[in-house]
């Protein structure tokens, strides 16, 4: 039995390394042009260079990962900006309610607002001391830990604020709106009331 076993959420196991997964191809993303925009439900939309983004204010969390392909990745310690940051910077409107994540690659996920403020959501570069590969959603990540891994969008270039919910790339396609680990969200027909067809 791993020694990890009590920290592990229901139907999950713990690999060897750190599995990459992921829709379609790895996108090529120039530095000189990314920009990170903050947009919707807010004052004015901010945009900011890559320089920008490092510039703000650092944080750095220590959190288990979990994918909703079964595996757990334990004591990551991941580096970046948190999230509460980002979105002060925004002057949100009242009533904000949920977030998109939005990819340069097209995808989106959506998180409720309350559960992205929590102390351990940050838009991490560096894992373990090491910057993010392409592969593991460098430049940006969101790292949403107490999610499922798909609600920790890779390739991250903005943020909509919502005054209400909409769901994301893999949330239109079946997987649970909320996807928390340890209530084996994994799926849509799990959702109370949830109609399919």
């Amino acid at each position: 039995m791993s020694a990890n076993a009590d920290r592990l959420p229901p139907g999950q196991y713990e690999p060897r390394g750190w599995p990459v997964l992921h829709v379609g191809g790895v996108p090529r993303i120039d530095l000189a042009t990314w920009r990170f925009r903050v947009f919707g439900a807010v004052a004015e939309d901010i945009e900011l260079t890559y320089d920008e983004f490092r510039a703000l204010p650092q944080a750095q969390v220590h959190a288990d990962f979990h994918c909703v392909t079964k595996f757990s990745v334990f004591d990551n310690d991941w580096e970046g900006v948190a999230f509460r940051t980002v979105y002060e910077l925004a002057a949100p409107e009242p009533g904000v309610t949920h977030v998109m994540a939005w990819s340069h690659d097209g995808y989106c996920t959506n998180v409720p607002l309350a559960a992205l403020l929590d102390d351990d959501v940050l838009f991490a570069w560096a894992r373990n001391g090491e910057p993010l590969t392409p592969d593991h959603g460098a430049p940006l990540r969101l790292i949403v830990p107490k999610r499922y891994a798909w609600k920790s969008a890779k390739w991250v270039k903005g943020i909509e604020l919502m005054t209400r919910d909409r769901r994301g790339f893999w949330e239109e396609r079946g997987y649970h709106n909320d996807a928390d680990p340890w209530r084996e969200e994994r799926y849509s027909y799990q959702e109370t009331g949830h109609q399919t067809g």
